[in-house]
């Protein structure tokens, strides 16, 4: 598959060929016997919940787990697919406990605060334990997958109906899916910091943050720290392709330190426009 060839759609704006990137697990163009098989059984292979596919329906599954955005390059945007080989999970640990340490993971845990009202759920809480299984530490991992403007659906739905014949079909369709980074940091991102993160930072408790690069980047700097006074690691990862296999690899391409008021600051706060334009807008 040609990750890096370019069409334009109805609204005339370069994007790729189409923007499925991989469906169920699989880059599209992949006919190999486990890929049919995912495709045919609607199956998840990153560890979701249950062995099925439940994205967005649980009986018509959204497989979508990455788009390729305008470089060609692919974005999650599903969070299940973060949990490839539970690398997300091993990351965080060596960030919350010392080497040697055991420990296990739970995930979709509630949370309450402190009126004993649901502060919402937490992805992945890791805990340490001793040789008695008596708790000792915990720390909490919050996945952040990017938001989809436009519609996904109806390309995924063109390439279902024959997954042999469109592998390499163009899509031009109405609506065309992008990676909507702004909304994911905004109605998504900055409240999970805001309201499940200021509970565990008030705990004195570490946080780790798993994000795809390409969502990062579109965030402001954040004012790292050295990793031994960091409140929050940022785990930025990626998708390698593996061109013998056609399989998108989960990879992780950087680690950010820092602590949690000043990163959360940076992000919710935004740059005021002059004022004096404002008072023209006015007037």
């Amino acid at each position: 598959m040609c990750y890096n060839k370019q069409s334009k759609n109805k609204e005339g704006i370069s994007v790729p060929d189409n923007p499925l990137a991989e469906v169920f697990g699989f880059p599209i163009d992949n006919q190999s016997h486990e890929a049919k098989r995912y495709r045919r059984g609607r199956l998840c292979p990153f560890n979701n919940k249950v062995p099925n596919c439940t994205k967005d329906k649980a009986i018509d599954p959204l497989g979508v787990c990455s788009i390729l955005v305008e470089d060609g390059s692919a974005t999650i945007t599903c969070p299940i697919r973060f949990r490839e080989n539970w690398i997300i999970a091993e990351d965080a640990a060596a960030f919350f406990f010392s080497p040697d340490t055991s420990w296990t993971s739970l995930t979709e845990v509630r949370l309450k605060d402190g009126t004993g009202q649901s502060a919402g759920n937490i992805d992945v809480v890791l805990v340490s334990y001793d040789e008695k299984g008596k708790l000792l530490d915990f720390g909490s991992l919050e996945v952040q997958a990017v938001y989809i403007s436009g519609n996904v659906r109806n390309p995924f739905a063109q390439y279902m109906k024959d997954p042999d014949g469109q592998s390499k079909m163009v899509w031009n369709g109405h609506n065309y899916p992008r990676a909507d980074y702004l909304s994911s940091s905004r109605k998504r991102l900055a409240p999970q910091m805001l309201y499940k993160g200021g509970i565990f930072n008030e705990w004195r408790k570490k946080q780790a943050v798993a994000l795809h690069k390409s969502f990062y980047a579109t965030l402001p700097e954040l004012p790292a720290v050295a990793p031994e006074q960091a409140d929050v690691a940022w785990f930025l990862y990626g998708l390698e392709l593996n061109k013998e296999e056609n399989r998108f690899v989960f990879t992780r391409h950087k680690t950010i330190y820092t602590a949690f008021e000043p990163a959360l600051l940076r992000i919710t706060k935004t740059p005021a426009s002059p004022i004096d334009d404002f008072i023209q807008h006015l007037q």
